[in-house]
């Protein structure tokens, strides 16, 4: 399908939602945490890590994983979206306003800028910044382990035009017991 052209836009749970509420996008990734009863779905065959993103100086990095224990009374950037929500709250066996939260974020890369400049740690997914090469930071895995799944959504009795019908088409033919 040579004449088809994807946009991509990036943005935390509350902005998919929104987008594709307003029909402003048709599909949207979600992380698991987000409440997804309004739309359909397909439900990814792979699961995200949870860690910290931290620069390579810090003597967090020098651990191998990140325990609760490690996070007390450290500067922390966490997402605007885990911040509204159980999952992290329930790993860390405390709310997180009872953490130092220095600063939260909608985009990960923002919070990576913040984290190089020593302002805090980012508690985030693995893989979504470059922490290889000579990259300033680097990430380590929450212990114990927090993992989390990802779902296409799409508005529930949507009408798609025949290019997104088809994109869809292909989705379900590829993950057919998603």
């Amino acid at each position: 399908y040579p004449d088809v052209h994807f946009h991509i836009s990036s943005g935390d749970g509350a902005d998919v939602t929104d987008d594709l509420d307003k029909g402003l996008i048709d599909f949207g990734l979600l992380l698991q945490t987000v409440d997804i009863s309004r739309y359909d779905c397909i439900e990814l065959p792979v699961r995200e890590t949870w860690g910290v993103l931290v620069r390579r100086d810090s003597p967090l990095a020098e651990r191998a994983s990140i325990t609760p224990e490690d996070l007390i009374d450290q500067p922390l950037i966490v997402s605007r979206q885990a911040f509204s929500g159980a999952l992290l709250s329930s790993w860390l066996g405390r709310g997180l306003d009872t953490l130092n939260v220095a600063a939260t974020y909608s985009l990960l890369y923002n919070a990576s800028l913040m984290v190089e400049e020593g302002l805090g740690y980012a508690l985030s997914l693995d893989k979504l910044i470059n922490t290889t090469g000579d990259s300033a930071l680097c990430f380590r895995p929450l212990r114990p382990k927090l993992e989390v799944g990802l779902d296409i959504v799409w508005k529930k009795y949507q009408v798609f035009s025949p290019a997104t019908a088809k994109f869809l088409e292909r989705l379900q033919a590829k993950f057919p017991h998603a």
